[in-house]
């Protein structure tokens, strides 16, 4: 039998996890030596690749001395904690990857403590050595101090400590010593780390930790095999998450080898499987022997902190750039992502051709309108709301912790801005370099919408990291944005003669010959209410022609929003329209006249 160790790699956002894993994959054989490898191989997916982050968690296996070595890769943002939840159950220890000089951060703490709920013993991987403010002994005390902060036990807070620059592929257990490979780690796995226990005679037991799709086979489901073994073809008792019991065969069996899915005849306890062959299974059920009951305890995935109305498109504009625009398709779309993506929760309005879409943050949900969109998807959507939760008979709302760091010059606004959106300091640090770190715990609510003025008011200077911490009590009204919005007024194009006369009333967010509508908003406002204006207005022409009359049009550049701050900019009264090439501002009343009606 095969000796079996499945490991996570787990840590903040760009802490460097899937730089690793490319590494282990490359030391041990997985590519030719003719092969060209992208950086990153595991983010397969297009925004994945775009931006750097991991959005889906991945399998991938290496073999290492006589030892098969299944590695997970996990996602870094806190807005998809539940892919992390779920893979906990399915491994024998966590690699635990920190900055070297940045040093534990929110999501740290989160997937640290995921670890050792389940009574994992991690190793800690003390990243990106080599850079010139590095402080890796204090890391590692930093470190140490979190552990302890999450009661770990005696045993887990023994852990062995890897010092790396992961995309170099090297690492050492010796500060004073250079590392030349990824062998240090992979030594301290197989030594720290006993293969997967069992016998292959036992009862099959296999819990679905992980789901995807294929569009040729179906709905495929991923785990751990627990006991025993599974067969391709053979027919097997599922018990699923709410007691109920049905029968199925496995129609395909996968095993990862490197970065593929190999189809295997028979696995075997302690291997990560993929199966197919039932249309409906999910997350948390137990895959028995035919004619067997013997569930493992359910898996419970945190539950969703914000939601969004998905509507239909209803703009002037509508169907000109998508190909799928109904309540139908936009159904049929939410129902496949539900397939696999589990920290989603779906809801039909009523009333209105739409649907109430809840997850675990901002980014969650904006990744999966930018996959809609560019599927060719058109929709207009709401402004994001927290959902509260009654908890001892009171109100409750989503915390954040808001961990900043930011040239002291500015720390003084920050306070005051996050203060007046009902955060509270808990941390302030001065470092060597003239900056402050500063911690908050701040409800989300207030945070909603924040992301752009930090960047003002810190000239860009400043980094800021936020991530999921608890319900607490609501604390009431909140400060909302504090500048209001140019409409147009009339349908057609934008000129820049116009525009240029509007620049003194605000920033403009379009460019001259920009197809506008009526109560598309085209600019943001110097104060604090909405101004309607006609962008469409040309230069009355006249037979005079004088030195000096005709001055030079020269615009300032507009701001673009990305989908992320558009959502994050928009008030209660707005949409965002999302089109496979346009995004859009708009009211949710056009017509000028029905909105002041309403809003007397």
């Amino acid at each position: 039998m095969e000796k079996i160790i499945n490991i996570a790699v787990v840590a903040h956002v760009d802490a460097g996890k899937s730089t690793l894993v490319d590494a282990l994959l490359e030391q041990n054989g997985v590519f030719e030596t003719h092969e060209v490898v992208q950086d990153r191989v595991m983010d397969s997916n297009d925004i994945e690749k775009e931006r750097g982050i991991t959005i889906y968690s991945k399998n991938c296996a290496i073999r290492y001395k006589d030892y098969k070595i299944n590695i997970v890769d996990t996602p870094g943002h806190a807005d998809f904690s539940s892919e992390v939840e779920r893979i906990m159950k399915t491994v024998d220890t966590v690699v635990l990857l920190v900055d070297s000089a940045e040093g534990p951060m929110p999501q740290t703490r989160f997937v640290l403590n995921k670890a050792l709920e389940q009574n994992l013993k991690p190793i800690l991987f003390i990243n990106k050595i080599d850079k010139k403010d590095a402080r890796p002994e204090e890391v590692v005390d930093m470190t140490f101090n979190l552990f302890m902060e999450l009661n770990a036990t005696d045993e887990q807070l023994d852990f062995p400590i890897i010092y790396g620059i992961a995309k170099c592929g090297t690492c050492t257990t010796d500060l004073n010593v250079e590392g030349k490979d990824i062998s240090p780690l992979l030594e301290t796995i197989v030594n720290l780390v006993e293969p997967f226990k069992g016998n292959e005679n036992d009862s099959l037991q296999l819990q679905i930790s992980n789901l995807g799709y294929d569009d040729y086979i179906g709905r495929l489901g991923m785990g751990r095999v627990n006991k025993g073994k599974i067969k391709n073809g053979e027919s097997v008792t599922l018990v699923k998450n709410d007691g109920k019991v049905e029968s199925f065969r496995i129609a395909k069996l996968y095993v990862n080898e490197g970065i593929k899915k190999v189809e295997k005849d028979i696995a075997y306890f302690g291997d990560i499987v993929t199966i197919a062959g039932c249309s409906d299974i999910s997350i948390g059920d137990t895959i028995c022997e035919k004619g067997v009951e013997d569930p493992l305890p359910p898996i419970t995935i945190e539950r969703p902190t914000l939601s969004m109305n998905f509507l239909v498109n209803s703009s002037p504009f509508a169907g000109k750039s998508g190909k799928f625009l109904t309540t139908r398709h936009i159904k049929e779309r939410l129902e496949k992502e539900l397939e696999t993506n589990v920290g989603l929760q779906v809801e039909e309005l009523e009333g209105t051709d739409g649907f109430k879409v809840s997850g675990r943050g901002e980014l969650h949900l904006s990744i999966l309108l930018e996959n809609m969109r560019r599927e060719g998807y058109e929709l207009s959507v709401s402004k994001p709301e927290v959902l509260f939760e009654e908890i001892d008979g009171k109100k409750c709302e989503p915390f954040e912790k808001v961990i900043i760091n930011v040239p002291s010059d500015y720390s003084g606004t920050i306070i005051n801005d996050l203060q007046e959106r009902k955060g509270t300091l808990e941390v302030i640090t001065n470092t060597d370099d003239n900056y402050v770190h500063l911690e908050f715990s701040a409800p989300t609510r207030g945070l909603i919408g924040y992301r752009s003025n930090f960047i003002t008011n810190t000239k860009g200077e400043g980094v800021m990291v936020r991530s999921f911490d608890t319900y607490k009590p609501y604390v009431g009204a909140i400060t909302r944005r504090k500048n209001g919005v140019m409409c147009s007024m009339e349908n057609g194009k934008a000129l820049g003669y116009s525009l240029w006369n509007l620049e003194d009333r605000g920033t403009l967010i379009i460019e001259p010959a920009t197809e506008v509508y009526i109560g598309m908003i085209i600019g943001i406002h110097n104060r604090d209410n909405d101004l309607n204006v006609n962008p469409c207005k040309n230069k009355n022409l006249t037979n005079t022609r004088a030195s000096g009359s005709d001055e030079a049009i020269n615009l300032t550049k507009p701001k673009k929003f990305t989908l992320e701050e558009a959502l994050e900019f928009i008030e209660d009264d707005e949409y965002v329209e999302i089109t496979p090439t346009d995004i859009r501002l708009r009211k949710k009343i056009l017509d000028p006249n029905a909105r002041f009606r309403t809003n007397r």
